[in-house]
């Protein structure tokens, strides 16, 4: 019967320590699940976050090169005009020079002439 006694008694108390380690793994288990439940809710923040500022960029990116774009072709469109009225401003001047030449040799022959001096 002692025996019996001294059994219980050790299973008795070895029953008390794993109840006990089970409350308190049981306890880790909880925060654990409560620590990852906030971990995934911040991560969720997170990302939705980083989802419209990456958006937000896109956008402003796109606009800039739309931007961009516009600005090359009102440039390409002034450079043809500009390069049009240089042509016009060469032609003008090989014109005048022309013309200057021939008024030279007007002179020239005008004043070779004996009768008009």
């Amino acid at each position: 019967q002692q025996d019996s006694m001294n059994r219980y008694g050790a299973l008795s108390s070895q029953h008390k320590i794993l109840k006990n380690q089970h409350d308190d793994v049981k306890k880790q288990l909880l925060d654990l699940q409560l620590q990852h439940n906030s971990l995934r809710l911040e991560h969720r923040k997170s990302l939705e976050s980083h989802s419209q500022k990456l958006a937000q960029l896109q956008q402003e990116r796109d606009s800039e090169v739309s931007n961009l774009q516009d600005t090359v072709f009102k440039l390409r469109e002034e450079s043809k005009l500009l390069r049009k009225a240089h042509l016009e401003v060469h032609s003008q001047l090989l014109s005048a020079q022309a013309q200057m030449e021939e008024f030279r040799q007007l002179k020239e022959a005008l004043q070779k002439m004996p009768g008009l001096r």
